[in-house]
Order: C-alpha cells, then sequence, then structure tokens
C-alpha cells in the first residue's frame, strides 16, 4: 500500500499539475467565484460558518477582511504557479483558498466539486520543488498526485453515496433529472427528456458510474487514462444539457494525466526557432517547402550537401 500511495512520478508531472492548480485558482477568483465578494453584502447573521469555521473560530466576514483575501490570493497563486518557493506560497494559497471556501460555503449552500482541489492545495507543498521537464522520479510527488486522485474520486463515490443515503431508491426511479432541466435545461437536454425513459436509464446510469469509480485505480495505464476521459466526456454532457459546471474538480482530476507531455513553453519555442530558422519568412502551406540547396543559392551561397 505505501509502495502504491507514494509510486514515483516525474517531476516534470508535478510542476505540470501544480502550475495548473494554481492558475486555476487565480481564474476561479475572477471567473468562476467572484459572487463571493458579494456575500459581505448581506447581513452578518446570516453567516453560519461550516463546522471549522466554528472550531478555529473564524471572524465574520466584512468588506474588508474579503477584499484582502481575494487580492492576497489572487497575487500569490500567480507568483505558486511559477515554481518558486513551493512550500511557502503554496501553504499561503491553501490557507487563503480554504478560507474563500469558508466564506463561500457558510449561507446555506456546500459545493462538494471543491473538495479535489482543496486537497490538491493541501498536499502540493509537501511535494517539494520540480522543474518542467524534469524526468527524475520522485516519490514526494507520487504520493501528492496519489492523494489527489483518491480525492476525486471519494467525489464521485460519496455523491453516489449520499443519492442513496437520503433519496434512497426513489432517487433512482424519480424525476430528479427532469427537475434539473426544466430550471436550467439545454435545448439539448429538451430533446433528451422527450425521450420515454430515457432520464430514468440515465439515473440509474449516474449512480452506478459514481459507485463503480474506485476501479480506475485497478486499470492498466491505457484503460485507466480512457476511464479519465470517459469522466471528462461525463462532465462534458453535464455542461451541455444542465449547465453545471465542475471546473474545479475537473482541474484536480488532470493529476490522472500524463501532464509532463504538455509543455506550451517548449513548443511555443520550437515555433519561434522554426519561423527564424525561415528567415521570417512564411511557408506557403498550398505549396512544397524550398528546398535547402534553393535557399542557399538564394542566400549567394555555393550548394551543399
Amino acid at each position: 500500500m505505501s509502495r502504491w500511495l507514494t509510486e514515483p512520478v516525474p517531476r516534470g508531472r508535478v510542476a505540470a499539475f501544480r502550475t495548473l492548480i494554481y492558475l486555476f485558482v487565480a481564474a476561479d477568483l475572477v471567473v468562476f467565484t467572484p459572487w463571493i465578494r458579494t456575500r459581505v453584502a448581506v447581513p452578518g447573521e446570516l453567516y453560519q460558518p461550516l463546522l471549522i469555521g466554528r472550531v478555529l473560530p473564524l471572524p465574520t466576514p466584512n468588506p474588508a477582511l474579503v477584499a484582502v483575501i481575494f487580492w492576497a490570493l489572487l497575487l500569490l497563486a500567480l507568483l505558486a504557479a511559477t515554481g518558486r518557493a513551493p512550500r511557502l506560497l503554496g501553504w499561503a494559497v491553501f490557507a487563503l483558498y480554504f478560507e474563500w471556501m469558508i466564506v463561500a460555503m457558510s449561507y446555506g449552500k456546500v459545493d462538494h466539486d471543491r473538495f479535489g482541489l482543496l486537497v490538491a492545495l493541501a498536499v502540493l507543498p509537501t511535494a517539494g520543488r520540480a522543474r518542467h521537464g524534469d524526468a527524475t522520479r520522485t516519490e514526494a510527488g507520487g504520493w501528492a498526485l496519489r492523494v489527489t486522485q483518491i480525492a476525486v474520486i471519494c467525489t464521485y463515490f460519496l455523491a453516489a453515496w449520499a443519492k442513496l443515503r437520503f433519496g434512497g431508491l426513489d432517487w433512482l426511479t424519480g424525476s430528479v433529472l427532469a427537475r434539473a432541466i426544466l430550471r436550467r435545461g439545454t435545448e439539448l437536454a429538451d430533446l433528451i427528456a422527450s425521450v420515454p425513459y430515457l432520464l430514468i436509464v440515465a439515473q440509474f446510469g449516474i449512480v452506478a458510474f459514481e459507485l463503480l469509480s474506485p476501479v480506475v485505480f485497478l486499470l492498466r495505464e491505457r484503460w485507466r487514462l480512457a476511464t479519465v476521459g470517459f469522466f471528462y466526456s461525463f462532465h462534458l454532457v453535464t455542461v451541455a444539457t444542465i449547465t453545471i459546471s465542475f471546473a474545479p474538480h475537473l482541474a484536480a482530476m488532470t493529476s490522472f494525466l500524463p501532464l509532463e507531455r504538455v509543455r506550451p513553453v517548449v513548443w511555443a519555442r520550437r515555433l519561434l526557432t522554426r519561423r527564424e530558422g525561415d528567415g521570417g519568412r512564411p511557408v506557403d502551406a498550398g505549396g512544397p517547402a524550398p528546398s535547402l540547396a534553393g535557399q542557399a543559392s538564394a542566400a549567394g551561397r555555393p550548394d551543399g550537401p
């Protein structure tokens, strides 16, 4: 079990995952959860902190506190995305984002799609330094990714458990998806809803998929990646039909992917180098590229091999 939990991964994968997660935190502040800043406009009596907020205890949000958290978190997340000071910046980002989530979820609604992201932020500082493209393997980084993966799968499995715990078998045979389509459905959802019993079949399929999600850990790498691709397609259909986004969960789920192979900076450098090698002239995509001998003659140099 310890070998599985700390299975070494390339440091480049850890570096890529770290950059992606911290950039997502910055995007989350300005794109997905800017509404949290409006929480301070409601009376303080409506603030009912989660258990952790009562245990610590944390102060009731006010405009100054929320503004400080927002700007400090935005700045530190962008700095942490560079990979500098991974422990210091990592712990600071986790603490601030954790408080940001407590403010968001202490007014009556708790989103379960944040669990994997919070776990990723909690364990990334323990992974140590990692550089993009570094093929050296690290057990600490492997542990950070594995724990994030477990959190992602727990999100699915425990969601199914909650459905059956609170809704019972009626969740499977009821009108859960029908109500969701009436509230926020798209034209695609209307087409699906017109097929008799299809929504009931979909509800059975959702619960089965969530209960069986831990099987992903038993699969070989090729099939594991295919299964993760199915997970992403499930959320794509969810957005396309009932416009529910699981963006934080999807960001955390990249812990399953070989991110070290995705190197946009290297690709950009190669593209620039290639263009400089062409003398800055665009290549006609509709015809053959000029030969090396022709280029050498045009430049006044003798032809060579």
